[in-house]
């Protein structure tokens, strides 16, 4: 199959491209991007002339006449700056402004943020970013602890790199919104506007009731919570995305609000990163459904998974994996032999569990008081939350009692009746001794925990009465007071949630015990100053204690985690025994972390809530525990589950993956890649400057006459402290882009009045642990903020360079070359505006009055420039030169090189071309399957999708090319030109 063109629309421009400069409005603009619309071509552009400078704006080709500045026609500058400063400066901005092509290989920036990036981290990026993809889509389904977002801020800051990332959108669990935020200012100098409950409020401030919230700000991180209400799901319709990540992905399966807001922003998206630990349910459906989000033809119609496109879709390791075991090294300290520890019942613990044993779980006429439909349940629902707290208990019971319809006859009396009495035993119980609660006493003392100590410990329960009552007794028994020992739970508000959980990664923070509910195993971070998590429950779920464990057993924690599980042994031996069973679970989910790596696989349920029915089932005696969890030589050898071999193929070097081996080979080849990269690309960096501190130094004293003066008189006070550090006073166009920052950052910092920046990465990486463990700091954020290579203030240094030069002009400076030559960059963008390819070239003119150049490809701006003998090394400029003897090389010299471009493009289209084709002949595969299924309902919203995807291969074809020239370089001897009238005065 051979794709038509993409139907023409009205308006089309010609020669606009990102990079190009355009006229609208009678002023000058540079284009960042391009797409094709219903309204002719959307041009997205930044100012360039005085009035509209540092201005973003968007023009619609059918709205706005939108003029593009022929380049054959650029006219010749001289540059008469000290040491050429000025067309440095120049090109510079120019290049950190074009777009890496967005289907380069490697790394273009990721290797260069605030990070110690892992190979096992670089080959995610890689697999999001391959060519071979019609479009950046990926399930990181890394096992807990091995660093999805940093995985996640990698990816994007490629995409920002390759002008793929202009409008991002970030969904995370509420608790996690700051944490995600921090990571991604902190580490990648992405902002993200935090539309948390206080964002919100914001965003009203600003906007009426009926405009698009999303409108308002390029990049946000909102909470699911939030974002599926029906409000904002009717905004997000309207609203399209180039980079969706949806963090917890496992959240937005099934017949759920969830899944209808993952499939509203599906669509609307063209990159999509969604990240779970734990991505799969044991329901071919659901997985289905994860894969058929990123896209639509990986799942047939029928509803099988094409595993091929799985292996491709999905990237999943874990901790023992072997690329990842040999590379974490002391950054993730062996977690310790786990301690389970059977706590014998106090008499009113025991007298709860015989009445458990004898009345509601195991009675001797096998019918428990329960007088609901589902009888088998609900016993086990008493027995879960007794072995959670007497608090526990007593809530379970006083709501059980609250619904019980009284007058439900006898059977609803006789539960009553029982009721009663438990609740008069689980009384009895909160009046007395804890023997559990006594024994997390003592684990708290041996850990060190005190009010004076810096010793801390995180307590996981899951009932929130167990957290309330644990909380006030510790408080009480260890002296301490309510900000020493916190509690976090679903149940508090986002800002709550948030709050909390910054504040026990500082040092300086009170917090010395965290009692926290489940909402804490999911994505949050507590190993920052903790290593020891204890268990006052038992989750009757692997998934669900592996990612509790997860919690302060992650990469980056440097002391060996120790994990303690406190078990009550009542003296009833049936209660007893069920007691030993979990036990024995907890035993086979660490067989599980040290053989697999990962405890899900081991009952091949992947989903909490099957698991726990499970254990249910081996505690109510009707299946055996090795039936439901086996030990992990019998799960290796369960070849026949194919969710098994599902997640054995996608764990590369696992021990299940030795098993599937030969099934990987065939599915794993990427020789039928087409060519990825016709031409070459720059990652925007010229050479001309030493390191982005120079750059932004060189521009203000371009942009300033003074500037160390202060803002009020016309200066940036620009101060270095020290060689690694730098200090500015932001002026007005650069605090109006701050406003963007996290809110906090701003409010605890204060960089709107004084913005500190650290230029070496290691001393960027000690004040960001600095902020988190001096016992003095007050905040998270750094003291300054690393000058990472996507940095606002380097963006806005750049835009104040690119007004340096009027419409269509090119600086001509000397060098070591013996004709004039003119540098050129020649680049091929698709419908959509993207860059497909991007070569550079050198095209000497031998005679500038003549319309002869020859051209000369050469790998990049920064070989050409050491080429033409144009460096950071090249200080002396002996003054400007006669610009108009030059005049004639600018319109051969890109005659040349588009004429060398063309034929070089046409193999990038051949290229991408065949791509598409080979991706659109597997769509009409799909569409055929579909035309024998099509009495199946759900398969006509599939087809939709699949149609859509067939109008995103169409505008991913390559359209058209554009030459422009970058810089002029005449011989090292020409003379300075004669200053006007100085010949008329002598004679």
């Amino acid at each position: 199959m051979s794709l038509v063109p993409a139907p023409a629309v009205s308006s089309r421009l010609e020669n606009v491209a990102p990079g190009s400069v355009v006229v609208v409005r009678d002023a000058d603009w540079i284009v960042t991007s391009t797409a094709e619309t219903t309204s002719g071509t959307l041009v997205r552009v930044v100012g360039l002339s005085e009035l509209v400078r540092d201005t973003t704006a968007a023009f619609y080709s059918d709205i706005d006449t939108i003029t593009p500045l022929d380049p054959q026609n650029a006219r010749v500058v001289a540059d008469g700056s000290s040491q050429y400063r000025t067309a440095k400066l120049w090109l510079e901005a120019t290049m950190r402004k074009s777009p890496v092509p967005a289907m380069a290989e490697g790394l273009a920036v990721a290797d260069r943020m605030l990070m110690d990036p892992l190979d096992y981290q670089r080959a995610a990026v890689t697999r999001a970013l391959d060519p071979s993809n019609l479009r950046p889509r990926i399930l990181l389904a890394d096992a807990v602890g091995l660093g999805k977002t940093l995985e996640i801020g990698m990816i994007l800051a490629e995409l920002v790199r390759r002008g793929r990332g202009e409008r991002i959108l970030v969904v995370t669990p509420r608790h996690v919104l700051e944490q995600m935020q921090h990571e991604l200012w902190t580490r990648f100098a992405l902002p993200f506007v935090r539309l948390d409950s206080v964002g919100i409020q914001r965003v009203r401030q600003h906007l009426p009731v009926t405009r698009n919230p999303f409108s308002l700000f390029k990049r946000a991180i909102i909470s699911i919570d939030t974002l599926k209400q029906d409000k904002y799901r009717a905004h997000l319709r309207k609203h399209r995305w180039d980079a969706v990540v949806i963090d917890e992905s496992h959240n937005i399966t099934g017949k759920t609000l969830n899944n209808q807001l993952a499939r509203t922003l599906a669509p609307n998206t063209e990159a999509l990163i969604l990240a779970s630990a734990t991505p799969h349910n044991g329901k071919p459906e659901s997985f289905a459904e994860l894969i058929r989000l990123l896209e639509p033809t990986a799942v047939r119609p029928n509803g099988d998974i094409d595993m091929d496109e799985a292996r491709r879709l999905v990237i999943r390791r874990h901790r023992n994996s072997p690329e990842v075991r040999g590379e974490v090294g002391d950054n993730w300290a062996e977690r310790l032999e786990p301690i389970h520890r059977l706590v014998d019942a106090s008499p009113e613990e025991n007298a709860i569990a015989d009445e458990l044993a004898e009345v509601w779980l195991h009675p001797a006429d096998a019918r428990s008081p329960y007088s609901g439909s589902n009888s088998t349940l609900f016993p086990w629902t008493l027995a879960k939350s007794f072995l959670s707290s007497p608090a526990a208990l007593r809530e379970t019971v006083t709501e059980r009692m609250k619904r019980l319809d009284r007058t439900g006859g006898e059977a609803a009396a006789i539960e009553h009746r029982a009721l009663a009495h438990l609740l008069d035993l689980t009384n009895a119980a909160l009046e007395g001794r804890s023997a559990k609660y006594d024994a997390l006493l003592d684990e708290l003392r041996r850990i060190g925990v005190g009010k004076r100590s810096a010793e801390r410990a995180v307590v996981f329960s899951e009932r929130v009465p167990t957290l309330g009552w644990l909380a006030a007794k510790l408080r009480a028994d260890l002296g301490m007071n309510d900000e020493q020992v916190r509690v976090l739970h679903g149940q508090l508000s986002d800002q709550e949630q948030q709050e909390i959980v910054e504040q026990f990664k500082q040092s300086s923070s009170k917090i010395r015990v965290l009692v926290t509910g489940d909402v804490a195993s999911e994505g949050v971070n507590l190993h920052a100053q903790c290593h020891e998590l204890i268990h006052f429950d038992i989750p009757w779920s692997l998934i669900r204690i592996e990612q509790r464990n997860g919690r302060i057993d992650r990469y980056g924690q440097r002391h060996r985690p120790q994990i303690t599980t406190l078990l009550l042994d009542p003296a009833n031996a049936r209660f007893a025994g069920d007691v030993r069973v979990l036990r024995r679970v907890l035993d086979r989910e660490q067989e599980a972390h040290t053989t697999l790596g990962d405890a899900a696989s081991l009952m091949g349920r992947y989903d909490v809530g099957e698991e726990e029915d499970g254990i249910r089932r081996v505690l109510s005696g009707e299946r055996e525990l090795d039936e439901i969890v086996p030990n992990v030589e019998d799960a290796l050898a369960a070849s026949d589950d194919p969710f098994l071999a599902l997640l054995a193929g996608l764990e590369v070097g696992s021990a299940l993956d030795q098993r599937a081996d030969a099934a990987l080979a065939s599915g794993t080849s990427e020789s039928s890649t087409p060519s990825r990269q016709a031409g070459n690309h720059s990652d925007g960096v010229t050479g001309l400057f030493a390191a982005d501190r120079d750059f932004l130094r060189t521009a203000l004293a371009e942009s300033f006459t003074t500037p160390d003066a202060p803002v009020e008189q016309n200066g940036a006070g620009w101060k270095e402290l020290d060689p690694s550090l730098v200090e500015l006073e932001p002026p007005r166009d650069l605090r109006r882009r701050l406003d963007v920052l996290p809110q906090s950052y701003l409010a605890d910092r204060g960089v709107a009045t004084r913005f500190r920046l650290v230029t070496e990465r290691a001393l960027a990486t000690q004040l960001l642990v600095d902020a988190r463990d001096d016992p003095k700091s007050h905040t998270m954020w750094p003291e300054a903020h690393y000058l990472g290579p996507l940095h606002p203030v380097l963006d806005w240094a750049g835009d104040r360079a690119l007004g340096t030069l009027g419409r269509n002009e090119v600086f001509a400076v000397r060098g070591t070359v013996d004709m004039p030559t003119v540098l050129v960059q020649a680049t091929l963008t698709n419908h959509r505006g993207q860059l497909v390819s991007s070569i550079v070239l050198t095209a000497t003119v031998p005679d500038p009055t003549g319309d002869f150049a020859l051209p000369r490809p050469v790998a990049s701006v920064r070989e050409a420039l050491e080429d033409l003998g144009f460096t950071r090394e090249t200080v002396v400029n002996p003054g400007p030169i006669d610009a108009e003897a030059f005049a004639g090389v600018i319109a051969p010299a890109v005659h040349a090189a588009r004429n060398y471009a063309l034929a070089v493009h046409e193999d990038a289209n051949r290229s991408v071309t065949a791509l598409i084709d080979r991706w659109s002949g597997r769509v009409e595969g799909w569409s055929d399957e579909a035309a024998g299924l099509s009495q199946i309902e759900a398969l006509k919203a599939r087809r939709v999708s699949v149609e859509n995807e067939l109008e995103i291969a169409r505008s991913m074809l390559p359209e058209q090319t554009f030459v422009r020239p970058l810089l002029v370089v005449v011989p090292a001897l020409t003379p300075v030109a004669t200053p006007v009238g100085t010949e008329r005065s002598e004679a």
